[in-house]
């Protein structure tokens, strides 16, 4: 018997039938076994190859065989887009066998969720965040929504384990699980990653079934079709698009809302038809710029990571990247966007504008020519998550004791593996601050807790990330999107222009109160503004950036640009040597090239002040003072420092960081501090960096 028969006869029949499917992919093949079973497991495939049938049929097939009732099946997303774009799909699915699918998130309205509350889905499609507002409501009764819940599927699973949504997600799964009164079986869905083992444990924390990867082997990307190319400005970069693959569909790549704009509106001005995608767009804006790439052919999107995911936007022709994303993994994502049609391959074109995105191209090519992905490190001491759990749990249950959270999320691995003195303490310090009141060892949320998080802010609550500050642009009734307050100064005269969607626009009133712009259409070329941060490179990405500059293949076809650049860039690097830092000594300074990454070479620089080089600047690269004393002052300092112990060390923090830090109003300072510290330094890093030999030019 072949595992396609062991799927429930009327599902068989749908497959062959109603997709006209002839067979299933191997991924999906050996998914349906394990997942029949109630295994928990990662199923691991590129960008559309079949991870949301291979675990979305076996589920279906168990629901029908076992006669499950009610809500019984959640399917997490990581952003709404994704939900929207998966639910026709899979509201196909479930009606094929008679079973109800529905979409929860922040743009369904009351009705409609009023409607699942009463007549509960057989399958639910939401966000963390929506869980949260389920859970949070005084008005839904949990136990009778989530009591008969037996599997949850969570695509996209690398986008959330990477950072404190995932830490969020996991809380709202074991509050879940709570109500359902039994272990979920949890399914993930991932692109390709490093370590996958330690990506399910994550996901199925103490879990009491068998737990399974499944990663079928995948098609080579040796014979994706990859090309460096350095054009050397943003401008010239427009050119290029507007000349190559004429007549076919572009999705292009920026790393910045900013420069995603920019290049919308050069390449316009070129007459190629555009569309634009990112964060800060309006819904409207976005969803007309899906369906338009999806229906045309000879166009362009310009987007940032929002149309990395498996966002389904028709076939592409060409992926093209400006500059180099910022790790492996999300070249893999965009380079998985191309390539789905028969007879065609997988393609992306890097058309950098600067040395740093040049470098930044070559070390992410030459890693992924060594077939090394970067493991999904779940960030370390959630401090802050823990006590956003705390509060939510006490208003979830209309008031909590100091240890309840351990019956509700004990085996969240990051809560399990903190001190009973550092929960207690945080405990304390809420209660001390009035964001927690306690009466005869009951938990509410007191006055500061109630102004920070209730009442108007109760929108604080239901997401672990802050929101930038942005100013809302409308246009008539259209709402365009957001920008930084910032961009409403960048001009001197009257009127600001700026630039959203693609198009210049011209700020007719800006009302500050409220945080909304008003504005029309404008011929005057535009500009505008979000703040960033700038991004902490990988100590391999480092790594490989420099094998690259002492002569390692890049792994990836050159142009002639490219090589020009490359061999100017050596003749520029031709200080280094294979296994060792150098200290190059400058007519303004020195310069110590650790090619370490800044978790690394920030706490470097921190250790060289303590030896009084006070003037050490730290990016990915190297450490600069500037002097000229500089490289006498270095030398010493990198002596001292190079005995010293890493777990010495720590990136600086300063109260800007600990602001922007999501709860840390919750948070004694001295443990703010130490979370930060241990998320921003790499102590491998440090180590490998001290244990280099330190050459001197």
């Amino acid at each position: 018997m072949s595992a396609f028969d062991k799927l429930n006869p009327a599902l068989q029949h749908h497959i062959v039938n109603s997709l006209g499917w002839t067979s299933l992919r191997p991924l999906q093949e050996r998914a349906i076994e394990p997942l029949l079973a109630e295994e928990h497991a990662l199923l691991l495939a590129p960008t559309a190859g079949g991870k949301t049938e291979a675990a979305i049929f076996p589920v279906l097939s168990h629901m029908m065989t076992a006669h499950w009732s009610g809500l019984t099946v959640l399917y997490v997303c990581p952003l709404r887009a994704l939900l929207n774009n998966l639910f026709l799909r899979l509201e196909a699915y479930g009606n094929y066998v008679g079973r109800r699918v529905a979409l929860w998130h922040g743009d369904i309205g009351a009705s409609e969720r009023h409607r699942i509350i009463a007549e509960p889905p057989d399958i639910l499609l939401t966000t963390p965040e929506s869980l949260e507002v389920i859970l949070l409501s005084r008005r839904h009764d949990k136990h009778k929504l989530f009591g008969d819940l037996r599997t949850v599927i969570v695509d996209e699973i690398h986008a959330f384990a990477g950072d404190d949504r995932g830490w969020h997600l996991l809380s709202v799964l074991e509050r879940v699980s709570h109500f359902a009164g039994r272990e979920l079986q949890r399914i993930g869905l991932s692109a390709t990653v490093g370590e996958p083992e330690q990506l399910l444990g994550w996901l199925a924390p103490a879990a009491d079934r068998p737990c399974r990867v499944i990663s079928p082997p995948q098609q080579s990307l040796d014979s994706a079709e990859v090309t460096l190319d350095h054009v050397g400005s943003l401008d010239n970069a427009a050119v290029v698009l507007s000349r190559l693959f004429r007549g076919e569909k572009r999705l292009v790549f920026c790393d910045s809302r900013s420069r995603v704009e920019d290049l919308a509106a050069a390449l316009r001005k070129l007459e190629v038809r555009t569309f634009v995608s990112h964060g800060s767009l309006g819904r409207q804006e976005r969803r007309e710029t899906e369906r338009a790439f999806s229906e045309s052919s000879d166009c362009v999107v310009v987007a940032t990571s929002t149309l990395e995911l498996g966002i389904d936007i028709g076939d592409l022709d060409r992926v093209i990247q400006i500059d180099a994303p910022w790790r492996v993994a999300s070249f893999l994502q965009r380079l998985g966007r191309s390539g789905r049609r028969p007879g065609t391959k997988r393609n992306c074109l890097f058309l950098t504008t600067t040395e740093d995105g040049f470098l930044r191209a070559a070390g992410i090519l030459r890693l992924w020519a060594e077939g090394f992905v970067e493991p999904v490190e779940p960030p370390p001491v959630p401090f802050h998550i823990f006590a956003h759990q705390v509060m939510a749990l006490t208003i979830q249950e209309g008031g909590s004791t100091r240890r309840s959270w351990e019956d509700w999320l004990g085996r969240v691995p990051a809560f399990r593996g903190m001190s009973q003195s550092e929960t207690d303490a945080i405990v304390s310090y809420m209660l001390d601050k009035t964001i927690l009141e306690e009466d005869s060892g009951i938990l509410a949320i007191g006055g500061l807790g109630a102004r920070e998080f209730g009442a108007m802010n109760f929108m604080e609550m239901f997401s672990v990330f802050t929101s930038e500050p942005l100013i809302a642009v409308r246009h008539g009734k259209t709402h365009l999107g957001a920008v930084d307050a910032s961009t409403f100064t960048l001009r001197h005269q009257d009127v600001p222009i700026l630039l959203l969607a693609g198009r210049s626009w011209a700020a007719t009133y800006v009302d500050w109160s409220d945080r909304i712009a008003y504005v029309e259409p404008a011929e005057e070329d535009g500009k505008s503004r979000w703040l960033g941060s700038g991004q902490r490179l990988h100590y391999a990405l480092c790594q490989a950036i420099h094998t690259v500059l002492l002569g390692s293949d890049p792994g990836a076809t050159l142009s002639k640009r490219a090589r020009e650049h490359l061999a100017t860039v050596r003749a520029e690097f031709s200080f280094l040597e294979e296994g060792r830092t150098v200290l190059v000594n400058e007519p303004t300074g020195a310069s110590w090239w650790t090619f370490g990454g800044l978790g690394a070479n920030a706490p470097l620089a921190a250790a060289l002040r303590k030896h009084g080089v006070t003037a050490a600047k730290p990016d990915n690269l190297r450490i600069r003072v500037e002097g000229p004393s500089g490289a006498a002052a270095m030398t010493k300092a990198i002596e001292a420092i190079r005995a010293e112990s890493p777990a010495s060390m720590a990136t600086p923090i300063d109260e800007k960081a600990i602001d922007n830090l999501k709860f840390s109003v919750c948070l004694p300072e001295p443990i703010a501090v130490g979370l930060l510290e241990e998320r921003l330094t790499d102590r491998r890093g440090i180590a490998a960096v001290q244990q280099a030999r330190v050459l001197r030019t």
